[in-house]
């Protein structure tokens, strides 16, 4: 299991007392988590733990207390947050035409996607899949790609334009293993090589431990969070998951 960096880059951003309560139930209480530029920041924890309330919370799709301080170090000053998001899924009917142009499309150019395609956008996009070895996928229907293909898609797109933060929503469930190591190679690079941070909610405890520099145990509020070998030895981490033996 590798250690910390614990390496800030040009940018630090701050999750500050974030919590989430539903009539009188307390969903998130009191989540305070400083998120490095530079590192991959896992979450686990147990179904129900709240994980995906606090990503929706980030996000700002639920109501919350609490802030999220971004700010640039290099100039000293703080800024909006822009953050790529990859979910788990993508919501698409089968037998819908949508291809993989016409979805990164929309978000790039504003003509209709069922105009004459715009070759300058089509050239960019096209650029823009392969750095996810993904640019063979461009006229393909989107309802027809494999899993694997699908999370491609949707990391070329969270990074369109270059977010500060990327929030990874389990998002290599129902992949294969030479998709999942693919998939997790990608991340290492963006993360090593582009000045942002990244979020991996995950249940799969050897990817978190062979790719995060940072892992946080919620169960509602923060149990234990530092590096994948401190936390998998942790009490709070047995007392969730037993006596996993993660290599």
């Amino acid at each position: 299991m590798k250690k910390s960096k614990n390496n800030c880059g040009f940018h630090c951003i701050r999750i500050k007392d974030f919590g989430v309560k539903i009539g009188d139930t307390n969903i998130l209480d009191h989540i305070n988590v400083h998120i490095h530029c530079g590192e991959l920041t896992s979450i686990i924890g147990k179904n129900g733990a709240g994980k995906s309330t606090l990503i929706r919370a980030i996000l700002n799709e639920i109501k919350h207390e609490g802030t999220i301080e971004f700010k640039d170090i290099k100039n000293n000053e703080y800024k909006d947050l822009r953050i790529g998001y990859v979910p788990q899924h993508l919501n698409i009917a089968k037998n819908t035409p949508t291809s993989v142009y016409d979805l990164l499309a929309s978000y790039v150019t504003r003509t209709p996607v069922f105009f004459k395609k715009n070759k300058k956008a089509y050239q960019m996009i096209k650029k823009q899949l392969a750095q996810f070895e993904a640019e063979e996928l461009i006229d393909k229907t989107v309802c027809d790609l494999s899993g694997g293909q699908l999370q491609r898609v949707l990391l070329s797109l969270a990074m369109m334009p270059m977010p500060n933060l990327l929030i990874l929503d389990e998002p290599v469930s129902g992949i294969d293993h030479n998709g999942m190591e693919l998939f997790f190679e990608k991340i290492d690079y963006l993360k090593k090589n582009c000045d942002l941070a990244v979020i991996l909610v995950s249940h799969d405890l050897e990817y978190v431990a062979k790719y995060s520099d940072h892992v946080i145990l919620l169960d509602h509020t923060i149990q234990k969070e530092g590096t994948a070998e401190e936390v998998f030895s942790s009490t709070a981490f047995k007392e969730t998951f037993g006596e996993k033996i993660v290599r």
